[in-house]
């Protein structure tokens, strides 16, 4: 006894139970209908889309109690259970897309607002690099005419001693305090730049984290596939006999369960 001598009735039960137990999905469901016109028939069942219905769409299948919703109801029970669960899908579909949308909004944020950190941490580097470049350079200008004022009081020919004595009296602050003051700038200025550099390798950790997420939140298989120009070819008369095949052997496996 092959799988196309059983009756009507025997398949109509095996898609029931196979739609009561969550073995049978609206794919399969769908997969049946092309399988043969006895079975496009069968799976036209207002039953059997009415439970894939209250399963797969629970929430929106319980009947509202509210009178702005009482048109909308009615036009729903006039519909076939299948065009009522394609309506649902499609919806269904649109808003998980709108989420996956703002996922990847809220990732690109997230990464705009990382790189913007970082160009800040850059900047504030660069401009405790430019503050304590001067700080060495006046540091470094102060020492000369701290040896100039120490030369001084040693005889040396008169066009060094005049130059020597020319940088001391361009000085106008006190050499000591204010060697004293550029010391203390140059380390606030090396303390400052190692807390920007470990923030700035910190926020560049966090950056690649959220590339990875962006990465995450685009990928989709099919669009992938698609620009990688992976085309899947037609199945062949000989391929599709054997997914039939596949079908009712399933179904055949199912009814034998049941029995």
């Amino acid at each position: 006894m092959s799988a196309s001598d059983l009756p009507d009735e025997l398949w109509a039960r095996v898609l029931e139970l196979g739609a009561a137990s969550s073995a049978l999905g609206f794919r399969d469901l769908c997969c049946l209908a092309i399988a043969s016109r006895r079975l496009g028939r069968l799976s036209l069942h207002p039953a059997l889309w009415s439970a894939l219905l209250s399963r797969d769409f629970p929430s929106q299948s319980q009947p509202s109690s509210s009178s702005s919703s009482t048109f909308t109801s009615q036009q729903q029970q006039q519909l076939h259970p299948k065009s009522l669960y394609k309506t649902k899908f499609e919806r269904h579909k649109v808003r998980i897309a709108e989420a996956r949308r703002r996922a990847v909004f809220e990732a690109e944020a997230r990464v705009l607002a990382c790189r913007r950190r970082l160009a800040e941490l850059e900047e504030s580097m660069r401009a405790e690099g430019e503050r304590m470049k001067a700080a060495a350079q006046e540091l470094d200008n102060l020492e000369r005419v701290r040896r100039a004022s120490v030369a001084l009081n040693v005889w040396q020919p008169q066009v060094v001693h005049g130059r020597q004595k020319q940088l001391v009296q361009q000085c106008t602050v006190s050499v000591d305090s204010r060697v004293s003051d550029l010391n203390m700038e140059l380390k606030v200025c090396k303390q400052q730049i190692a807390t920007y550099k470990n923030s700035y390798n910190k926020e560049k950790h966090k950056l690649n984290e959220y590339e990875e997420a962006l990465k995450r939140a685009k990928y989709h298989p099919l669009q992938d596939s698609h620009t990688n120009g992976i085309i899947n070819e037609p199945a062949t008369c000989k391929e599709e006999e054997t997914e039939v095949n596949l079908l009712f052997a399933f179904k055949s496996s199912i009814v034998s369960r049941y029995q």
